[in-house]
């Protein structure tokens, strides 16, 4: 899948600097582009390299064949560079290669300005060598448009990036539905040859299979405008002859007769609106200094257009066009990258013919998506199927539905499930984070709070003393629900008989117990003495095979005899003690699942997303984290010490879930998690 780049260069010039240039980057994942703003600074140096690279350019052309009319030049010839009006000599050629290089060096330093590096980084960090990326440059500039983009050192890093041209305005022009055809059509203009050979051209054109070519030969204008006109329309319009850019006005010469028939754009204006809207969707001009001939094409919205930007050899152009048609239409390549490549083969042809390969630009209209020649030929190639084809598409079809079956199989048995989780943890990891669960206050004891003096006659993690004031503190502030993740298990000391009665007469406190597990050596932990079973919450937690934590385990059975014989977690006791005052209590659905108001939590199978050997007793369902990546915890904390100094206010209790808990890393109360191998578990409790 192509990506695609189109970099605005804005106003201003060379000689002046780009204030402002931006580039907005096009994917495939994303609906919307990405915008990316920088800069260029002014660069006179830069506008006199070109000149004078061209200028040398055009004298070394003077002895060859070339397919601009006889006689024209641009510019004048500069003076101080090494000419050899005899023809090209090793002087000329090592002084064309040093000015080439010199043009190369300025470009890629210009480009490497710090006001455009940011653009640049933009760019190399989204996107992989391996891809393909279409690169559009826009500018109405024409010295700006004469540049040698391509050397721009993105594209040597970049193998498969390819750049194109276009003006600063386009648009999308609807063409009429095109029926179905087993062919591309190619209107091929053989235009004025005097001097050079068109045969070649046209001989490229004929050995295509799934083309059909109309040929018009040395054509008048009047034969010229109906062709392209006619009905059905033409996928490709082809033009090889004479051809020149005067100051910024394109000029092609049609055919031979004594006044040399030229034409501009402008004057067949009318005819090729209609052809594009009959379908038309590359112009390729295998001629001389094109650019202008591109700009007035932009001007009426053709999709793609190859021109030559200055005088072309006539074997540079044939050579050009085999090696583009083989890319395109034999090798199917897309657009993009079979220009890159044509353009690049002529590279073997620079010993006789200095910088041949910087001669070919595409341009291209940035609100159509550039076709494929597949595109163009209704059943993909248009050729009849080759021998053997159906007995080796039941092959395929036979190997992919075996593997299918073994994949599927491996599957089921649970042989992919340890990747299956990882891949589920990477997603939850790629999720945005989210804000601190405001309906929920966390007390945690770290620590220092193990060492406050309410703590002297603690054992485990939080005295009887410390827990009464901690109560004392918190009941006035009037939250929905209080729980206490931490263990008891130890006798209760001479405070315990009235701070018992409190717990009891304190209707909205739950506290943890912990069920006998001796598959997993883990003994059962009494609840809180007299607190009733209503008011009791497991703090029992299904991990997998890694000991991450994915499921959140709701309810489960308990043995009769059970001292912890609580049917829920912690959490959800405290989840439906908040929903109550909601006026929402739980119910439960014909198949099973737990419905809170609307919401229906759907139990683990077995056999579930990634999960296919999974022990799913009880009701287990996916643990939906909230996290932040500020903060492992889900909501707002405060620590013990800060409660019994007083410095919580009433708007930071109200109608919350309070939960206590221990964070201080000696007391080793750490679950794994998809986010952190780490997470204190009263941070877990409040993940409901």
């Amino acid at each position: 899948m192509s990506k695609s780049v189109v970099i605005n260069l804005g106003t201003g010039d060379l000689y002046r600097g780009l204030p402002r240039v931006t580039a907005q980057v096009w994917t495939a994942e994303r609906s919307r582009p990405e915008q990316h703003i920088g800069s260029l600074p002014a660069a006179p140096a830069l506008v006199e390299l070109d000149r004078d690279w061209r200028s040398l350019y055009q004298s070394l052309c003077d002895r060859r064949p070339l397919r601009s009319v006889a006689g024209v030049r641009n510019e004048p010839i500069e003076d101080g560079l090494e000419i050899d009006q005899s023809g090209i000599t090793n002087v000329s050629q090592v002084s064309f290669e040093q000015l080439s290089q010199n043009l190369h060096d300025a470009l890629n330093t210009w480009l490497r300005s710090e006001a455009f590096l940011p653009i640049e980084r933009q760019l190399r960090s989204q996107f992989s060598p391996t891809e393909e990326v279409r690169v559009v440059i826009e500018t109405d500039d024409h010295l700006l448009r004469r540049l040698p983009w391509q050397q721009w050192e993105f594209f040597r890093d970049y193998p498969k990036a390819e750049m194109a041209l276009s003006c600063s305005e386009y648009q999308f022009r609807h063409s009429a539905p095109r029926a179905p055809r087993k062919k591309a059509r190619i209107l091929a203009v053989l235009g004025s040859s005097q001097g050079i050979d068109l045969e070649q051209d046209a001989q490229f054109l004929k050995a295509l299979k799934d083309a059909e070519t109309q040929f018009l030969v040395n054509p008048s204008r009047q034969e010229f405008n109906q062709q392209l006109w006619a009905e059905p329309g033409w996928d490709m319009l082809f033009f090889a002859g004479h051809s020149q850019t005067e100051g910024e006005t394109g000029h092609i010469y049609i055919n031979d007769r004594p006044q040399h028939d030229s034409l501009t754009i402008e004057q067949f204006e009318a005819a090729i609106a209609a052809a594009v809207s009959n379908g038309l969707k590359l112009a390729i001009f295998n001629s001389c200094d094109g650019l202008g001939l591109a700009t007035a094409l932009g001007g009426l919205h053709i999709p793609q257009v190859i021109v030559m930007r200055e005088p072309v050899a006539n074997r540079v152009a044939q050579e050009f066009f085999k090696y583009f048609l083989e890319a395109f239409a034999k090798q199917h390549l897309s657009l993009y990258l079979a220009v890159r490549r044509a353009r690049r083969q002529l590279q073997g042809l620079e010993n006789e013919f200095p910088g041949a390969s910087w001669l070919p630009v595409l341009c291209q209209n940035p609100a159509v998506e550039p076709l494929t020649w597949q595109d163009w030929c209704g059943d993909q190639t248009g050729a009849a199927r080759p021998p053997g084809f159906y007995r080796s598409l039941q092959m395929v079809l036979l190997t992919s539905l075996v593997a299918t079956a073994c994949v599927s199989g491996v599957r089921y048995l649970g042989g992919l499930q340890p990747w299956e989780l990882q891949a589920f943890d990477q997603l939850l990891r790629l999720r945005p984070a989210e804000p601190s669960d405001q309906r929920i206050l966390i007390v945690t004891i770290t620590e220092d709070d193990l060492h406050l003096p309410e703590q002297a006659q603690r054992q485990g993690s939080l005295s009887d003393l410390a827990l009464a004031k901690l109560l004392q503190k918190l009941t006035p502030l009037k939250p929905r629900a209080l729980g206490l993740d931490v263990y008891r298990d130890f006798p209760f000391n001479t405070m315990s008989t009235q701070l018992v009665a409190a717990l009891k007469r304190q209707s909205n406190f739950f506290a943890i117990c912990k069920v006998n597990d001796p598959e997993g050596n883990f003994p059962e932990i009494a609840p809180l003495p007299n607190l009733p079973s209503d008011r009791q919450g497991f703090s029992d937690v299904v991990t997998d095979a890694d000991t991450v934590l994915r499921r959140h385990l709701l309810t489960m059975d308990q043995a009769p005899a059970a001292s912890c014989s609580t049917l829920y977690a912690l959490s959800t006791q405290l989840a439906f003690q908040y929903l109550k005052s909601e006026g929402i209590s739980d119910q439960y659905t014909p198949q099973g699942n737990l419905q809170l108001g609307r919401q229906v939590f759907q139990r683990l199978h077995n056999h579930n997303g990634g999960y296919q050997q999974a022990d799913t007793a009880g009701y287990q369902i996916l643990l939906n984290y909230r996290f932040s990546q500020s903060s492992l915890s889900p909501a707002p904390t405060v620590t013990l010490k800060e409660v019994l100094a007083g410095r919580l206010k009433p708007e930071d209790v109200r109608d919350r879930v309070v939960l206590i808990g221990v964070t201080a890393p000696s007391s080793k109360d750490y679950l794994a998690t998809p986010y952190s191998r780490k997470i204190p578990g009263v941070f877990i409790q409040a993940q409901w």
